[in-house]
């Protein structure tokens, strides 16, 4: 029982430590993944992996560890926003592995990769098939691919087509899984009697029958109910 409780005591201090890291690290740590982040997660995941199996490491070790971790990725964090310089070092930089539409090989030598590796990423990050529809492509620092396209492959523009722009309008969700969202309902200027006569128009009776339900301003509400029901 004494280790059960040991294992339990480090998973909920070590998950509850770590939330406290990542939230004072920031956002960029879970998004992108550079280098020097890859090596801190793996050294974090270490540091609550031991105290899981080692009973002799005590759950303060593993706050005093995960403190002065933090405290490290926090202050070189603050040397790249402060001294620009020490970036290149510590983030990395971007390498153009596709300049003017022409494959820079020696680019591909320096970050180990190779035409076929260099295929699947664009396949698969950017859905582009060929080669020769890309002017220029770049490897960031996280590892991800960014591509710009040639023109007669690019995707065109609205004032390509000498459209008139239109307003973007963002999509509130109202109903998610039979539960109403009050506060956005609110925010919407919207009651729940307004919101169950459009649902139902998709021939549902009670929230409860809704699994998603979205407002926006040049659409209107939409639905997908929980069961095969239709409008």
């Amino acid at each position: 029982m004494s280790i059960i409780l040991h294992i339990s005591a480090v998973l909920i201090t070590g998950f509850f430590a770590l939330l406290i890291s990542t939230k004072i690290l920031g956002k960029t740590q879970i998004s992108q993944l550079t280098a020097f982040d890859f090596i801190s997660a793996i050294v974090l995941g270490e540091l609550v992996g031991n105290g899981i199996f080692d009973p002799d490491v005590t759950i303060w070790s593993i706050l005093y560890a995960i403190v002065v971790w933090t405290v490290l990725v926090y202050g070189v964090l603050y040397i790249t926003q402060k001294f620009r310089h020490t970036r290149s070092f510590l983030e990395g930089n971007p390498s153009i592995l596709i300049r003017n539409g022409i494959i820079d090989k020696e680019q591909l030598v320096k970050n180990k990769l190779d035409i076929n590796e260099l295929l699947q990423m664009l396949r698969t990050e950017k859905d582009i098939f060929s080669i020769r529809e890309v002017e220029f492509a770049i490897l960031e620092p996280n590892g991800k691919i960014s591509a710009l396209k040639k023109y007669p492959y690019d995707t065109p523009t609205t004032s390509e087509f000498q459209m008139t722009a239109k307003a973007v309008y963002l999509p509130i969700s109202l109903i998610s899984d039979g539960v109403v969202d009050l506060d956005n309902l609110e925010q919407s200027g919207f009651t729940e009697s307004w919101l169950m006569n459009q649902i139902q128009q998709y021939g549902l009776t009670n929230f409860e029958d809704v699994l998603y339900g979205e407002w926006r301003e040049d659409d209107g509400f939409f639905c997908l109910p929980t069961q095969n029901k239709t409008k």
